[in-house]
């Protein structure tokens, strides 16, 4: 099965050969649990999020990415931040792409549905914010679940 191998800082990471700007979508349910994903690619937790298509916009990208690897409907409230760190690499080992991390960490409001897996998950569920340390996820992904949960007045940029 092709894998994701995140690196950050490391000098045995390939060098960077595409950037593709993405979107990762904080999710909180009514009772203030995150909707959080086990990817099918490296296994670990992280926030629904995927590349934006041509042809749309980054919240469009954001609500198709979150319906399909979680089965969540939401729409899209704000921007937490924009992550470039040209240090955090990610390697797509079914091609060879070793992408320069660029994300923007959009909030959602959930509409509809039931948390489903996917292709791209193993498992989806609602967590509760203190059981987020409890969680395997690459460091990158934490950085910017924290952010959100600073509940920042001004959105963070890298």
């Amino acid at each position: 099965m092709p894998r994701r191998v995140d690196y950050y800082d490391d000098p045995a990471a390939p060098a960077a050969n595409s950037m593709v700007p993405s979107v990762n979508v904080v999710v909180e349910d009514d009772a203030g649990r995150i909707l959080m994903i086990r990817r099918s690619d490296n296994d670990n937790w992280a926030v629904p999020g995927g590349a934006i298509d041509l042809g749309e916009s980054m919240a469009q990208a954001g609500v198709r990415e979150t319906v399909e690897e979680t089965g969540i409907e939401c729409e899209i409230t704000g921007v937490v931040g924009i992550y470039t760190d040209p240090k955090h690499i990610i390697l797509y080992t079914s091609n060879g792409e070793a992408r320069q991390e660029f994300s923007i960490l959009l909030t959602g409001r959930f509409l509809a549905g039931e948390p489903t897996p996917s292709s791209e998950s193993t498992e989806v569920h609602w967590i509760e914010p203190a059981r987020l340390t409890e969680l395997n996820m690459h460091r990158s992904m934490r950085r910017r679940i924290n952010h959100y949960l600073e509940r920042p007045s001004t959105p963070y940029f890298d």
